[in-house]
């Protein structure tokens, strides 16, 4: 620290006299150099690793130095704020700074045991430097150092954060990369591996093909949800007070060939790649009514749109089929019986789906729950389907302030909803087809926002559907959520993607496929669905909805997340030949522009 040149000409004089003292030594070297950054991962280049953020991630541009920076965007109620506790030494002067962007961005330093101090700048459209002091109280051995926005305004940027001054008593460097990693059991979709202890490790984060899929405390790891047949790299990292190490080499493996059609959810006599229709079944639109006998051979699922609840917390779903006087045209309920049966008979699975855009359907209360499980098998047993598609959408899915772990959920709609859904999959056994229709905010939305947050503020619905799919995961036949209708998402590469083109398609698909932290959290992975459980959702014309691309674009999109060619300036973390295959809204817009969507997928799948 910057000292008078008055005192550093007496320390020096001081120095010399103690150097000529027989038996007397210098200040030792940790004496001399007992000022240091005690601030771990301040650049962000090891991710959030160390910080603990409400809305934040890492991105790759703009940066201060290095390869990475932070990047928050606060909410109505939400700072966006990102902290981390340091170790310190009790009656210690610190200085906290580092480099900010946007507007109302602060740094700041709490639990000092003095007087807590912040900084902050009103308006910083490239790299500003923040600086502030503070002496720790007596008795002081923890702080913690935060920086944040404000509530409403835009996105900032944080980088470089040091606490430079003495270094607490607690461990003040990471660990060692491991050594010794190996696999152990590995099966269709999942990889066993173990590692050799690392000293001073307090945890170890495991990675796979370069994204942090799980975090353990022991030195063996299952990595599950991958796709079979399929190789993938694998690494590890020990992690400490002090930070993460650097990764382990690298252990690849290859899991083992499925013995069906992907393990789970009625989807073992699926064709490899599939075509997912819905047909308007209830009601006539500008697309007109189609018959289900009409419908080409081509549509492998074809999802009867809509049941209905008859009110939104019954759980009492109906499915009232088109009336003539909208429908001149529509079958008898015999007529319609006998073409589900013919389609079964062609190998087509015929589902009924709950929900749509004005179908919503809450299930607040365990009797709500029961009435579901008993109407919708009544709709299953009435016209002999295959099963059920979830098609929640609006307000059907929110969760309670709280409830932030997608692994555990507590909130009763979400809670109940998989509990009917699993009653519903052991009632019908294994060849029952369970499909799920989320929109993006629903879903990919949760990489950057889950729920309404740690300290509330945010949407409730942010990344709702997710619990419900990791329960189900294993009973699961097909997502495919719609990627119309959207806002911008952002992906994994921490960019913001829109609607229009395959650049859209590719970066929400690879999130599915890939996995994701939740809410920036790399602590808390959801993990990868398999490949023959994802179909990409796309409006079949530009009459069926927002979010429309040209049979070029989706051609683009299957290219990319099959054969990692054509992918674009997106790059996917992943190639996955066993994709099942394409989703659309809707059969009948489909047939209204004459059978484009169709005719392309029948020409690429052949």
């Amino acid at each position: 620290m910057e000292r008078t040149r008055r005192r550093r000409s007496v320390l020096a004089a001081l120095t010399a006299t103690v150097l000529a003292v027989p038996g007397i030594t210098a200040l030792s070297s940790a004496a001399r150099a007992a000022d240091a950054d005690v601030a771990v991962n301040g650049g962000f280049e090891s991710g959030l690793t160390g910080w603990t953020c409400t809305a934040g991630t890492t991105v790759n541009s703009p940066v201060h130095s290095g390869s990475s920076a932070l990047q928050a965007t606060p909410a109505g109620g939400d700072n966006a704020q990102c902290a981390q506790t340091v170790t310190v030494q009790p009656g210690a002067q610190y200085t906290l700074s580092g480099y900010v962007r946007g507007s109302y961005v602060y740094l700041g330093a709490s639990g000092t045991g003095t007087t807590d101090v912040s900084t902050w700048t009103q308006s910083a459209p490239d790299w500003q430097k923040l600086s502030t002091t503070f002496r720790t109280g007596a008795a002081t051995t923890k702080v913690t150092i935060y920086t944040h926005g404000w509530y409403g305004t835009g996105a900032y940027q944080a980088d470089d954060i040091t606490l430079v001054g003495p270094g607490g008593s607690g461990t003040t460097q990471p660990p060692a990369a491991p050594a010794g990693l190996k696999t152990t059991t590995v099966t269709s979709s999942s990889v066993g591996l173990s590692w050799s202890a690392v000293t001073g490790a307090t945890g170890y984060a495991v990675y796979r093909d370069g994204v942090k899929v799980q975090t353990v405390t022991g030195t063996s790891a299952t990595v599950s949800g991958l796709a079979a047949a399929t190789a993938y790299g694998f690494q590890v990292t020990a992690v400490n007070e002090a930070g993460e190490s650097a990764k382990s080499a690298v252990v690849t493996a290859t899991t083992s060939p499925s013995g069906g059609g992907g393990g789970g959810g009625g989807s073992s006599d699926l064709p490899a790649h599939a075509l997912v229709g819905y047909l308007h079944a209830s009601f006539a639109n500008g697309a007109g009514y189609t018959r289900l006998a009409d419908v080409p051979d081509s549509w492998d699922v074809i999802d009867l749109a809509f049941g209905e609840a008859t009110s939104v917390t019954s759980g009492d779903i109906r499915f009232n089929r088109c009336p003539v006087t909208e429908c001149p045209n529509v079958e008898s309920d015999a007529e319609f019986k006998a073409a589900v049966k013919a389609k079964q008979a062609a190998g087509k699975k015929v589902l009924i789906s709950i929900g749509g855009q004005n179908g919503q359907v809450q299930l607040t209360t365990t009797a709500a729950r029961d009435t579901f499980v008993s109407s919708v098998s009544n709709i299953i047993d009435t016209y002999g389907l295959d099963g059920l598609d979830i098609d929640f959408e609006g307000h059907s899915l929110s969760l309670n302030t709280g409830d932030t772990d997608f692994k555990n959920p507590t909130t009763p709609v979400i809670v109940n909803l998989i509990s009917a859904l699993k009653t519903l999959k052991a009632k019908y056994g294994a060849k029952f087809v369970l499909t799920m229709a989320p929109e993006t905010f629903f879903v990919q939305n949760g990489y950057q926002y889950y729920g309404s947050g740690k300290w509330g503020g945010q949407d409730p619905r942010c990344g709702a559907y997710l619990p419900v799919i990791h329960a189900l995961r294993d009973d699961l036949t097909l997502l495919h959520v719609q990627d119309y209708n959207s806002g911008s998402i952002m992906g994994l590469d921490n960019q913001y993607h829109s609607m229009g083109g395959a650049d859209f398609h590719i970066a929400m698909t690879d999130m599915l496929l890939t996995g994701f932290p939740v809410a920036g959290d790399q602590n808390n992975v959801f993990p990868p669905l398999r490949p023959d459980q994802v179909a990409i959702g796309m409006p079949a014309s530009t009459n069926a909805g927002n979010g429309y691309v040209s049979p070029a674009e989706v051609t683009k999109t299957l290219d990319c997340l099959t054969k990692k060619t054509n992918c674009g300036s997106y790059t996917t973390h992943g190639t996955w030949p066993a994709l099942r295959g394409l989703m659309t809204w809707s059969v009948n817009w489909d047939r209204y522009a004459n059978w484009e969507f169709m005719k392309n997928f029948d020409a690429y799948f052949g």
